[in-house]
C-alpha cells in the first residue's frame, strides 16, 4: 500500500501540478471521449500506458477477458452493457474497440473449463464458442490459447450488434467498432481485418 500512497504523491506532485489548467477545464465541461476501449482486467495489461492517451481522451471499460456479452435487458445487473450503453448513447463515441490479449488468464480458465458454480466459470460461457473452435483448429496448447483469444474478440464483436442502438448506430455511420489484440511481450498489436477475419500487425 505504501508504494501505491509514494505513487499518489508523485502524481500530486509532478502530473498534476503540470497540468492543473488542463484538469481544472475537463472537470468543469465534462468528458467527450471518441472512442470507447473494451479491454481485459489484466493487471498487466494497461491501456493508457500502451496508447498514450491523455484523460478524456478514452473511455475504458475492463472485464475478465474483455468480454462483451449479448443484449440481455432482463432487470439483472450488467456492468459492461450498462457502459457500453452509456458510451454510446450518452457519450456518443465513435468507435468501439475491442482489445484483447495475449496470454489472457480468463481465456485460460475457460480452455481448462472453469467449474460452473462460480462467477468466472459463468461470465466465460459468452466465449465458448471460442473455445470449441480453438480446440478444433489447433493442435499445441498455445495455439489454441491464442486462437481462442482471437476468437473471443469476434464474438464480442458480434455481439456489440445485438444492442439495437449499437447496430443502428454502425449501419447508420456514426459508429464504428474494431478488434485489437494485444501481445505485451513483443508490444506487438494487431487489428482484426473484417474482410479475411485474420488479425493483421499493425
Amino acid at each position: 500500500m505504501e508504494k501505491f500512497i509514494a505513487g499518489y504523491r508523485q502524481f500530486r506532485e509532478t502530473y498534476f501540478r503540470d497540468n492543473k489548467a488542463f484538469i481544472e477545464e475537463l472537470m468543469e465541461k465534462g468528458q467527450a471521449p471518441k472512442a470507447l476501449m473494451i479491454a481485459c482486467s489484466d493487471s498487466r495489461i494497461d491501456p493508457s500506458l500502451k496508447f498514450g492517451v491523455e484523460p478524456g481522451e478514452l473511455f475504458i471499460v475492463r472485464n475478465v477477458a474483455n468480454l462483451v456479452p449479448p443484449f440481455e435487458p432482463d432487470g439483472n445487473a450488467h456492468g459492461t452493457s450498462a457502459a457500453l450503453e452509456f458510451a454510446v448513447l450518452a457519450l456518443k463515441v465513435e468507435h468501439v474497440i475491442v482489445m484483447g490479449h495475449a496470454r489472457c488468464g480468463g481465456i485460460r480458465a475457460l480452455m481448462n473449463e472453469p467449474r460452473a458454480g462460480d462467477f468466472v466459470g459463468a461470465w466465460m460461457k459468452t466465449a465458448r464458442p471460442a473455445r470449441e473452435k480453438a480446440l478444433q483448429t489447433t493442435s499445441s496448447p498455445e495455439a489454441a490459447q491464442r486462437c481462442c483469444e482471437h476468437e473471443a474478440v469476434k464474438i464480442s464483436l458480434d455481439n456489440l450488434l445485438t444492442f439495437p442502438w449499437v447496430k443502428e448506430a454502425v449501419d447508420a455511420g456514426s459508429l464504428q467498432t474494431h478488434g485489437w489484440y494485444f501481445d505485451l511481450e513483443t508490444a506487438t498489436l494487431s487489428i482484426l481485418n473484417k474482410e479475411t477475419g485474420a488479425f493483421e500487425v499493425v
